[in-house]
């Protein structure tokens, strides 16, 4: 990933993302699993055939324009060809199809890997060719990615499956600023990482892999059930916590480049992503679980497994950030 975000060369860009694509699968196929394989073999075909593209986009585009820079990306096809192989990386709409089915096979600590820093790479080579995108294509794929993130995580019950189409949903913001202001894309991929670490930091503690299980923390650590309730609703995007501040200056752009549509209907379908994370907040918090516990001992995580939690939780819940657009 280091070596993706310091490069300069398209060979060296794709270079990096090799060897961190041939660095995960281990990782993910750890599990003595099928399951696991299966993700493995999935997430392999997809980067591989999505390097494969970037390799043949910027081979065109240096070329056609004689370098191999990656701020010059000159070339208009090889520009679109670049952005489907990054969106392809990343795991956005229309290609995310491999995102919820490597998550699934995979362990939680291996899907938190995949949605945060297995994101950093392309969104970096995105953020460094975001002056040669082209906005209708960045704002289709984000529109696409916001609808599909919450129409799929809509009747999930597991949660692994949940997050991947949470995750798709947050790249579709970033996507559709990212050729407009990618400082802003930058920060709500920032916040998404934030609030998602904790989340499933949270959920390894109490390993919970099903809305089911989910419903029975609340009887031996209700802490943690308080916690996964806010950052639930930070990642919704309701004021005041997080979440909210990136969606808002992202609207706020939009209208700003006279784009009032698309930030309405980003706006409406952020609402299918609500109901899935509100129907989930609901479980957890407003619903009695069957199986109450006799013990009177009530927070029964080990200390040393909460530090990051107790590191990234505040920040993603208390939103510092929006106070002084209030206060004026």
């Amino acid at each position: 990933t280091l070596t993706v975000t310091s490069a300069n060369h398209w060979v060296t860009a794709w270079l990096g993302l090799e060897l961190n694509m041939i660095s995960i699968l281990p990782v993910i196929a750890k599990q003595k699993h099928p399951r696991s394989t299966e993700a493995a073999t999935k997430y392999f075909l997809t980067q591989a055939t999505a390097s494969a593209l970037m390799l043949f986009a910027s081979t065109i585009n240096a070329w056609q324009t004689g370098s191999w820079n990656i701020m010059q990306l000159n070339n208009k096809l090889s520009c679109v060809l670049m952005i489907a192989a990054l969106t392809m990386k990343m795991g956005a709409a229309p290609a995310h199809f491999w995102l919820p089915e490597v998550m699934q096979g995979a362990t939680l600590a291996t899907a938190l890997l995949i949605t945060t820093w297995q994101k950093i790479a392309p969104i970096t080579l995105l953020y460094m060719i975001s002056n040669h995108t082209e906005p209708i294509i960045t704002l289709s794929i984000g529109l696409l990615s916001i609808l599909v993130g919450g129409w799929g995580g809509f009747n999930q019950t597991q949660l692994r499956k949940m997050m991947a189409y949470s995750s798709i949903a947050h790249l579709g913001w970033t996507m559709t600023v990212i050729s407009i202001m990618p400082n802003i894309a930058l920060t709500n991929i920032i916040i998404y990482m934030i609030m998602s670490t904790p989340f499933f930091m949270l959920l390894m503690t109490t390993a919970s892999k099903t809305l089911q299980t989910m419903t029975t923390t609340w009887t031996h650590t209700p802490t943690t059930t308080i916690i996964l309730m806010l950052l639930l609703l930070s990642m919704a995007g309701l004021p005041p916590l997080t979440g909210f501040t990136p969606k808002l200056l992202i609207l706020d752009n939009l209208i700003t480049h006279k784009l009032t549509l698309t930030a309405a209907t980003m706006a409406l379908l952020s609402l299918l992503s609500l109901t899935f994370y509100l129907r989930t907040t609901y479980l957890l918090t407003s619903t009695a679980p069957p199986t109450t516990t006799q013990s009177t001992t009530t927070w029964r995580l080990k200390p040393h497994q909460n530090q990051i939690t107790a590191l990234l939780a505040p920040v993603a819940l208390f939103n510092i950030t929006i106070l002084p657009t209030l206060l004026t």
